[in-house]
């Protein structure tokens, strides 16, 4: 018998109508309660490891420092825990019938590469409960948490509860909207390494503006994204009212590196010829506008994030976030660590001019350069 072209539209027609009438039919099943058969369970973790691998070669590998870890901790407790569990509490019972059962991370968490870990935070896993990140291009917040994550495996209840802060000590549903703040904003957690902001003396309208381009994704962040989803514009409003009230602290000396003098130099003259002007003439808070951050006593390594973002054009926020995005096109790497090295050295409870540094020999900390 010779098989023919009609032989074959039909055979190509009939294999297309019963791969449409067998799913029309309902006998494939999708009832998460039954499973998947062990053939189809292992095919799609190998497919999906198998992605996970192939999408991960060529992206490079940060440093994973420990301040980027309490602001993942945070994020996790609110958006991971649910689902995953946390060493501090299992995951409710209800997880157990999820398909695929979401996985003990201590266990999974050793297979996969940092690179790895950061394609399954960024992008999410299909036909599973994982979604992506809740902002695209915030890569450097995705890998805070694979630093969180890569000592995940370590972590017992305690030390979990002390890098998430007020978020581990209170129960899922309770809902506690200035202590959920206080899980990462707390002053006594804001060492120079974190990458979390002080809220602290800031103004009303910095901090009514900043929630508000949060809320209306003009300020993206995931881990912001996530934490002010529920708020209504009223409890935004309150919680700028309340941490504007609250008393400025003094920070911990540190030893002040060599390009402390120079970004002194930028932050009160700036460098005209590379059209860079003075950081003061707006965040000097005797004269400078509300709208403006305070910058003195903030975390080294939050305001270099923060310039770095700027720099990249992924960094939006208040109405001025225009200005701010021209000022940092002009600054280089070695500015930016000089600019964010001054300013936390000054004195957020003085925050009058650059007499406030806290000088040399005045109670360093170990931590010092």
């Amino acid at each position: 018998m010779v098989i023919g072209r009609k032989h074959l539209a039909a055979l190509v027609l009939g294999a297309a109508l019963v791969g449409w009438v067998i799913p029309w039919s309902g006998v494939i099943g999708i009832s998460a309660s039954t499973g998947h058969w062990k053939l189809t369970d292992w095919f799609l973790h190998w497919a999906m490891r198998s992605s996970v691998r192939t999408s991960a070669i060529g992206i490079e590998v940060p440093p994973l420092e420990e301040g980027m870890l309490p602001m993942a901790a945070g994020h996790f407790e609110g958006g991971c825990a649910l689902c995953h569990g946390s060493p501090a509490m299992p995951p409710p019972a209800s997880v157990r019938g999820m398909l695929p059962v979401p996985p003990d991370l201590k266990e999974v968490i050793p297979t996969w590469t940092d690179a790895e870990l950061f394609q399954i935070v960024q992008h999410g896993v299909r036909f599973t409960g994982m979604p992506s990140w809740p902002v695209a291009e915030r890569e450097d917040e995705v890998w805070a948490m694979v630093a969180f994550l890569r000592r995940y495996p370590d972590l017992d209840g305690a030390s979990y509860r002390r890098l998430a802060g007020h978020a581990a000590h209170q129960s899922r549903d309770q809902g506690r909207v200035l202590e959920t703040c206080n899980g990462c904003h707390a002053p006594d957690r804001l060492d120079r390494d974190s990458l979390v902001p002080r809220l602290d003396g800031q103004s009303q309208t910095y901090l009514r503006d900043s929630l508000a381009a949060y809320a209306e994704g003009m300020r993206p962040s995931g881990i912001m994204a996530v934490a002010i989803q529920s708020l209504t514009e009223q409890e935004r409003a309150a919680l700028a009212v309340h941490f504007s009230e609250r008393t400025v602290r003094g920070v911990n000396a540190v030893a002040l590196s060599n390009q402390t003098g120079r970004g002194e130099h930028i932050a009160r003259f700036g460098d005209l010829d590379r059209r860079i002007p003075a950081c003061m003439s707006c965040h000097d808070r005797t004269n400078g506008n509300p709208a403006y951050p305070r910058l003195a006593g903030q975390p080294a390594a939050y305001l270099a994030a923060q310039l770095r973002l700027f720099v990249d054009e992924k960094r939006g926020g208040g109405p001025h976030r225009a200005l701010m995005a021209k000022v940092a096109a002009n600054l280089d790497d070695s500015d930016i660590k000089a600019v964010a090295e001054y300013f936390s050295a000054r004195d957020p409870s003085a925050d009058a001019g650059p007499d406030h540094i806290v000088p040399a020999s005045v109670g360093f900390s170990s931590r010092g350069r």
